[in-house]
Order: C-alpha cells, then structure tokens, then sequence
C-alpha cells in the first residue's frame, strides 16, 4: 500500500477527465529537459490512462503494482552482420525508455546508450540489439513510471520512487531475450552494458565472452543523481574514467 505521504505529493498531479463509459487519468506536468540539437528544451511532460468510472485517485495508485502496464509492450531485436557465425558479436540489452529514447530526454542516459551502442555494433561489424519494450522504468511501465519521476523531483531517487509506489527496485527480466539469442548464435557475445544483472543473467546462459564493454556517457546536471544511484544502490559497475565513451 502506498503511504500517505507518497499519495500526498501525487494526487494533485492527476486529473480525472470523464468520458461517456470510462474516466481518463491524466498525470502531470513532469519536468523534462530535452536534448534538441545543441541546446537543451524544457518541456512539460504528462501521461494518462483509461480507467474504469468511479475509480478514485487513491485507487488508481494503490492499483498500480498489480495492473502489469509494461506487459503489455512488445520486444523486438535489431541485428547487423553476421552474428550467428562472426568472431566477437557485441550484443545490447536495452530496455525501453520512452522519454529518453524518444524525446531526447536528459534525465537519464538511456537514450545516448540506445544510439551509441547501435553505432558500436556497426563499427564492429556485427552483432544485435535488444529493444526491451516491457522493461520501461525497470518494468513498472510508462504510466507508473511518470509517477516515480514526479516523487524523484521532490528528492527521491530512482529505487527509493519504485518502492514508494509499492513496486520492487528492477522486477525486469531477461529470459526472453536470452532465448532469442541463443536461437541466432551459440557463440559467446560481448555484452554492452553497466549493469551486472545482465552480464549475470547471460553467464548463467552460458553465452556471455569474458569481457564486455561499458557504457557511461552524456553525464549531466539533470541526471547526475541518476548516474550516481545507479552505481550506489543498483550495483552498476562504475565507470573508470571520466564520462565518456
């Protein structure tokens, strides 16, 4: 159940809109600064959802960790060369971020690794990328995921925000993707990433090579905390060197 002072900060940020057999939760504004070209926009960002009539606010947020909204994304992989038969295929795990990838968001740098990380596969001339559609906000789900970023610009972090909304840190899992991999190539791969869980995830599958690669880059004032939380709560292998490729 989501405590009082979580739902305090959140309901004036939903609106309900009545339609003729369903309400529609709008939430927002949300603060987003946005890379465009060479300078950095500051948008107003707001998402909604169908619900049923009736259904109150403190419903809806104490409905959210059991309506499974990132399930309902498809997954999809992108593949360059020849990966079933090339010496070193560099492989990304990449989870969807909607405002990062999309919108050019500088929250978060998931929209640098989605574009520096196809470029790497290219240079290397072969190798895939994973687009993790059900993994948004680390498998909370877009709508769940305006919320936790409403609470991280009132101090919260990323994994404190997940669980103040009844959700665990990273409920994302990579099975299926593994399967999918292990169809195109049973050769070891690279893995492009930060994050230990993915390298542990393909060890136990027997398909990661003994090195991968890291990814830090397009550090920031508006994602500093982000980067950091990542490293300190979420166990990410930090960086050696300056931000950078």
């Amino acid at each position: 159940m989501i405590s009082s002072e979580v739902k305090h900060l959140l309901i004036d940020k939903m609106k309900l809109i009545s339609l003729s057999d369903k309400n529609i939760c709008l939430v927002g504004p949300i603060n987003l600064p946005v890379q465009l070209e060479e300078q950095v926009v500051h948008f107003k960002w707001y998402t909604w959802l169908a619900v049923e009539e009736h259904v109150s606010k403190d419903e809806i947020l104490d409905s959210l960790p059991n309506l499974d909204l990132a399930s309902m994304q498809q997954c999809s992989v992108l593949v360059y060369g020849d990966i079933q038969d090339a010496e070193k295929a560099l492989v990304r795990m990449h989870s969807i971020c909607h405002t990062g990838d999309i919108f050019g968001s500088k929250r978060c740098d998931c929209g640098y690794q989605l574009r520096t990380s196809m470029q790497m596969i290219v240079e290397n001339g072969s190798g895939a990328l994973f687009y993790l559609a059900n993994h948004e906000g680390r498998g909370i789900g877009l709508f769940s995921k305006s919320f936790a970023y409403l609470l991280q610009q009132e101090g919260y972090d990323t994994v404190e925000a997940n669980l103040a909304l009844g959700f665990t840190d990273d409920s994302r899992s990579y099975d299926e993707a593994i399967s999918v991999l292990q169809s195109l190539r049973s050769k070891p791969v690279t893995l492009i990433t930060n994050n230990p869980k993915k390298l542990a995830a393909l060890k136990e599958s027997g398909l990661l090579a003994d090195e991968h690669i890291p990814l830090w880059g397009d550090k920031s004032e508006y994602n500093e905390f982000y980067l950091e939380t990542k490293v300190n709560k979420s166990g990410h292998i930090p960086e050696k060197e300056p931000i950078g490729r």
